[in-house]
């Protein structure tokens, strides 16, 4: 009886040692991969391993790396840490997923507009430039969006052109939040040079709703300062009100 005790328990070390070695491109290579995403240049294990490049809806990631936390397993959620130290985007966070969804910490990232809008066809031709990042201290997945939510997005050096003109909009930031289940970015005119202030709503169904103002200010550029007109009527502050409830523009 012994002699089959340890035997058993050889095999099971056996076999936890090939599952803790087994290698991340044997992996990649036998699992139900999505459409639309591919990787290259594998190295390590399923656990602690690096891709030279993945590609995700045709967006390239470069230098991956990612360590797995066997620990949450026994709380029923799959969790990694990862890093992306190549190309355009950067940045490192902690992703779990469980019964209850997504769940995102400590996440930054740091990436240009136009590589994240991708080919997304934005209305009246418009073609943007700059730098965003996305800080997420702590976020769950809900219904229809989050759970909770708390994080800040900076836009740096954003311009924008259209058919109505060019518009150097300059640095902007905003607090994200949790409202409801509904995404919520909140705008402080102190924050920005233009002058917005305000709050907007990612609503069900890609539905936003967004309830703000900007004020007139020096450093905005004349294609702006002379549209603020076509905002309706300013108010006793002389803010003109930007008030939008329906689909996103360009969905």
């Amino acid at each position: 009886m012994r002699v089959v005790k340890y035997t058993l328990l050889g095999v099971v070390l056996y076999l936890l040692f090939l599952v803790i070695n087994v290698p991340a491109a044997l992996v990649w290579q036998f699992a139900p991969v999505p459409n639309g995403i591919k990787a290259s240049g594998l190295n390590g294990t399923l656990w602690q391993g690096q891709a030279e490049q993945l590609t995700v809806a045709g967006r390239q990631l470069e230098q991956v790396s990612w360590e797995l936390h066997p620990s949450q397993l026994l709380t029923g959620q799959a969790g990694l840490s990862f890093r992306l130290d190549g190309g355009v985007a950067r940045g490192q966070g902690s992703v779990s997923y469980g019964l209850s969804g997504l769940a995102v910490d400590n996440l930054r990232l740091s990436a240009p507009l136009p590589w994240l809008l991708g080919n997304t066809r934005l209305p009246f031709r418009t073609k943007v430039g700059g730098n965003a990042t996305l800080s997420l201290n702590d976020s769950a997945q809900g219904t229809p969006w989050c759970d909770r939510l708390s994080g800040r997005v900076l836009v740096d050096g954003l311009d924008v052109n259209n058919q109505f003109g060019q518009y150097p909009l300059g640095n902007l930031a905003g607090t994200l939040s949790c409202d409801q289940g509904n995404l919520k970015l909140v705008m402080d005119e102190a924050e920005n040079t233009i002058g917005v202030q305000g709050e907007a709503l990612l609503l069900a169904d890609n539905q936003v709703k967004v309830a703000a103002q900007i004020k007139p200010t020096d450093s905005q550029p004349s294609d702006l300062r002379q549209a603020l007109t076509f905002l309706g009527k300013p108010n006793a502050d002389g803010a003109y009100p930007i008030n939008y409830n329906g689909p996103i523009p360009g969905l």
